[in-house]
């Protein structure tokens, strides 16, 4: 029986001479076991007879999973792609081409690396060792070649193949990017993108039997411009995730320095059976993780959750779980297990902080630890804020007072990151910008080793309070 299914996106547009053929080769190519396959055809306004074609096939084929959507006006390809995306609902897709220049039957090849889990998105090379691949224009190749350079250096990936339409992906990563090109610059796009969401690519080499312009190539020199300025937008942009993470909170969980010194500062206070709420794409799981009788990295985000997943595989230790913070069921897995539960910048998310606090508690056992890290002081409170999604602050005293409430005895109390208070506090309270500097973001975080020295010498106060406390029997 299948326990997965492969979206195959195929964007249509005048294609009347290959369209059947492509799907019967479509439908006949092989899968590995346990794979089902959904096709989703959309038509970009074919003024030839291509969509109709596709309706007859679908007719003939009632026992396939097929889907033909029309787009009304003609955009481009990468419009076409966006819309098969959405309306996928495999675990994995791949974009096929209806033009035949590559074959179906190497889906296997592609759909290997995403199997196994080592991989995110997987292409398919034209220039990597291969069967066969169809010798064509001279020129052409070398605008390839040059485009997947400027791509591989704003990426900074290795590819060999950039601009091939043979790409295979996990159907929710893809879907959680926000892609915006219409044309041929999706390639660039979802490439960059992909990179800097840290997905792991894989590349497979494949046959390419491509065609001509007489043939019906459709790919232009405008398309090799358009690709360039895809490129510089897509590198810059801070744009990379959908509205469900906040962009500023996206910002600052690359920031591996920072990370570790957070990290450095909490590992001291944890036991050996430690759930940490809220772990994200693992930043700080992968530094605390290591000599642990047992590590649960729970998240709410499906994404997150798939993320830490593959990237603590191979650790026996390490539990991924979904976990919401906000629902009492999710925590009954848990109850009296743990002697740690690490919960860092998750409370002042919580529209009930005090309920949060009591389920932790349950997961607990006796005397067990609560380490708990939140924004300090409400006077501080601004726009930055509201841009991670922060409901609040908090001072020591409501802290204190919230904790007892819980359940909670207050064991120790740890100022942390008194040096970018000034710059938070202009920045949101007197500029009030909503996004956080790459930029800045990155020269912070390459002197962190400065600030870790003289960060307990400043004389404000800090920008985070670490609260460590025992569950009181």
């Amino acid at each position: 029986m299948p326990t997965a299914t492969l979206s195959i996106l195929i964007p249509l547009y005048n294609e009347e001479e290959f369209i059947v053929e492509l799907l019967n080769r479509v439908l006949a190519a092989p899968l590995p076991d346990g794979l089902d396959r959904e096709i989703i055809i959309v038509d970009d306004c074919s003024t030839d007879d291509s969509a109709m074609l596709v309706e007859g096939f679908i007719a003939a084929h009632p026992k396939s999973r097929m889907s033909l959507l029309r787009r009304i006006p003609n955009k481009g390809k990468g419009a076409a792609i966006r819309e098969a995306i959405d309306a996928a609902t495999g675990e994995y897709a791949v974009v096929q081409d209806a033009d035949l220049e590559y074959n179906p039957n190497e889906l296997t090849k592609l759909m290997g690396p995403l199997l196994r889990g080592d991989a995110d998105a997987v292409f398919g090379s034209r220039f990597l060792v291969s069967g066969e691949t169809r010798v064509l224009y001279f020129w052409h190749s070398v605008a390839n070649k040059c485009l997947t350079l400027l791509c591989n250096i704003a990426s900074d990936l290795n590819l060999t193949d950039m601009e091939t339409c043979y790409k295979a992906f996990r159907t929710a990563l893809v879907k959680s990017i926000p892609l915006t090109s219409e044309r041929f610059g999706i390639e660039p796009e979802l490439t960059i993108k992909l990179a800097r969401r840290k997905a792991r690519i894989y590349e497979t080499p494949i046959s390419y039997h491509g065609r001509t312009y007489e043939e019906g190539k459709k790919i232009g020199l405008k398309d090799a411009f358009e690709a360039l300025w895809v490129i510089l937008r897509s590198r810059f942009t801070s744009h990379i995730h959908t509205a469900a993470v906040p962009p500023a909170l996206e910002a600052l969980s690359d920031a591996p320095r920072f990370n570790r010194w957070m990290a450095d500062t909490i590992a001291p206070w944890l036991g050996t059976r430690v759930l940490e709420i809220g772990a994200g794409k693992g930043n700080i799981t992968r530094h605390l993780c290591r000599r642990r009788k047992r590590y649960v990295a729970a998240d709410l985000n499906p994404e997150y959750v798939e993320q830490l997943r593959m990237a603590f595989r191979h650790r026996p230790s390490v539990e991924v779980a979904h976990l919401d913070a906000e629902n009492a069921a999710d925590f009954a897995s848990f109850e009296g297990q743990m002697d740690t539960v690490l919960c860092l910048h998750i409370l002042e998310h919580l529209e009930d902080d005090r309920e949060a606090l009591k389920r932790i508690r349950t997961v607990l056992r006796p005397t067990g630890r609560l380490i708990l890290l939140v924004p300090n002081d409400p006077a501080a409170f601004g726009s930055l804020d509201s841009a991670m999604g922060h409901k609040r602050r908090y001072s020591l005293t409501q802290l204190s007072a919230l904790i007892d409430a819980a359940g909670f005895e207050l064991d120790n109390v740890i100022d942390f990151n008194r040096v970018s208070r000034p710059g938070w506090q202009f920045a949101g309270k007197v500029l009030r910008v909503r996004t956080v500097s790459t930029f800045a973001l990155k020269m912070f975080d390459r002197l962190v080793w400065l600030w870790r020295r003289i960060d307990l010498n400043l004389p404000w106060q800090p920008m985070s309070t670490i609260v460590i406390a025992t569950r009181r029997d």
